[in-house]
């Protein structure tokens, strides 16, 4: 097995390629060790020292280091923990990681809108970067989203946010007046 690594726009976290399907459906973000229960795999990278977060994608794994370890030190043993998990057969989530709540109510068509747009316009791109960007609300004319994997801390993901995200869902729904990043 041999897995490619790419930078990220963050410098602090680094995008882990398997060559093979990480998730079949969606994502998984593990901003601490303690919320990587559900995740064989996410559990095995945070046994790493100085791993702050791990996400994963549809191909790929996106690890977040603590800034006073440097790559050079600690990517090998991530390398193989990544190696490790894929060679032993386990399962990368456990359960059916179903927990996916719809929304209805008077801005129900809106927020279909919203989602549509955030799936095939904006999270490809950003999942190219290692993250992903998930919605979390939408009240009185504001977007909320949530930041994950390479995209949460990341010094330019503000400017994504406000000029590209928010410019591209106000010029397709007249309704969206703001976007606004949200922590979990």
């Amino acid at each position: 097995m041999f897995i490619q690594t790419e930078s990220t726009p963050n410098p602090a976290t680094l995008k882990f390629l398997p060559g093979q399907t990480v998730l079949e459906v969606g994502t998984a973000d593990f901003p601490t060790a303690e919320a990587a229960t559900k995740s064989p795999l996410a559990k095995r990278i945070f046994a790493v020292n100085g791993v702050k977060a791990v996400f994963l994608g549809n191909d790929f794994v996106t690890v977040t280091k603590d800034d006073d370890i440097e790559w050079d030190h600690i990517k090998p043993a991530i390398l193989g923990a990544v190696m490790e998990h894929f060679q032993s057969g386990a399962p990368v989530m456990e359960g059916d990681g179903s927990d996916h709540a719809e929304f209805s109510g008077d801005d129900a068509e809106i927020v279909n809108q919203i989602k549509e747009l955030l799936d095939t316009r904006v999270r490809p791109a950003v999942a190219q970067d290692g993250g992903d960007i998930t919605f979390h609300g939408f009240e009185r004319g504001v977007v909320y989203l949530h930041m994950q994997g390479a995209c949460a801390g990341c010094p330019s993901s503000t400017l994504t946010l406000k000029m590209g995200i928010e410019n591209l869902l106000r010029h397709y729904i007249p309704e969206v007046t703001e976007v606004r990043p949200v922590g979990v």
